[in-house]
């Protein structure tokens, strides 16, 4: 399917040294913000409390917040659970303030707010469990990291497989060095949205990797720039379908649901747009810079009908 087909391809790859340089411009600040500045960490790696409020009319969402902020507790997180009567709180741990007080404070608070408000459970989240949970999400970004290496090796060739693998990290990088440079909340949603990100960067680059094989097939008188030009060229109006159609649904998220899924919908659309400009810029113009050639992807001699001369080899599009 497709909206609109260009004829002629578009020089992608006569500008890729310029975008390169932003590139690494970008990556750099995002590490600098990252060492410099560091995450701000919910409480899921932080440790702090939990709670449970239930209301039998329906919970105010939007009050239960502002209660909360004249408590001193204006970085705490409000969510509905299940159902519109009950809502999920959770509270950052306060120097000098046990997970006992704090959640008699708060249900003094909501209660003078709201007599029918009724505690239904306190947790307590440690450190060490914020720690672990750290340190499973490093080791699932690790083992989404080697499997995609590993599959882009096996499909096509090492050269696309690290050109993928530093797009998809240049893309990961960036979105954490936004979190990191505005402090915004980095939570487990996110980090579910940083890994999706990942898979969602690399189908992108798998879809302009499989055109480079066939075009490397189909069009035996072009350079490597002129095939990787005319890939890209040939997957932009699937681009616009899909990429549009999943920043339309991220936005929906950003706007309308509220701040439970607000950063990991930002995370999405950050991310999702860096893809978009990784994949072109990036990765296609590393494998370039790596020296792939046709060789690389279509044994010599092949009898495959997919690998004979094509009657239309050479032929501009």
């Amino acid at each position: 399917m497709e909206f609109f087909r260009i004829r002629r391809d578009i020089p992608f790859m006569r500008y890729a040294l310029i975008f390169n340089v932003i590139s690494a411009l970008m990556f750099v600040a995002a590490v600098v913000f990252l060492v410099t500045r560091g995450l701000n960490l919910s409480i899921e790696f932080t440790g702090g409390t939990v709670m449970e409020v239930g209301y039998p009319q329906g919970a105010n969402v939007d009050v239960i917040r502002a209660t909360l902020g004249r408590l001193g507790y204006a970085d705490a997180q409000v969510q509905s659970y299940g159902n519109p009567r009950d809502v999920v709180i959770r509270l950052p741990l306060h120097h000098g303030e046990s997970s006992a007080e704090q959640s008699i404070k708060v249900m003094a608070g909501l209660k003078a707010a709201n007599a029918d408000a009724e505690q239904r459970r306190t947790e307590f989240v440690g450190p060490q469990v914020g720690s672990e949970l750290a340190s499973d999400g490093l080791k699932a970004l690790g083992l989404v990291i080697f499997g995609i290496m590993a599959y882009l090796a096996v499909r096509f060739e090492w050269k696309f497989s690290i050109a993928a693998i530093l797009a998809n990290l240049h893309d990961v990088i960036i979105v954490l060095g936004f979190f990191a440079l505005f402090q915004w909340e980095f939570s487990l949603p996110v980090l579910a949205a940083v890994l999706a990100v990942l898979g969602y960067s690399v189908n992108e680059s798998v879809v302009i990797f499989d055109r480079v094989r066939e075009n490397f097939r189909k069009y035996r008188k072009y350079s490597t720039v002129q095939v990787i030009d005319s890939a890209i060229t040939g997957t932009i109006s699937r681009t616009v379908i899909t990429h549009g159609s999943t920043l339309a649904m991220a936005f929906s998220m950003f706007i309308f649901g509220g701040p439970a899924l607000h950063y990991f919908a930002l995370a999405l659309i950050i991310g999702i747009s860096m893809s978009i400009y990784s994949s072109v810029f990036v990765a296609a113009a590393l494998a370039m810079w790596f020296g792939v050639k046709r060789e690389d992807l279509i044994k010599p001699g092949g009898n495959k009908p997919s690998d004979r001369a094509d009657p239309n080899a050479g032929a501009v599009v």
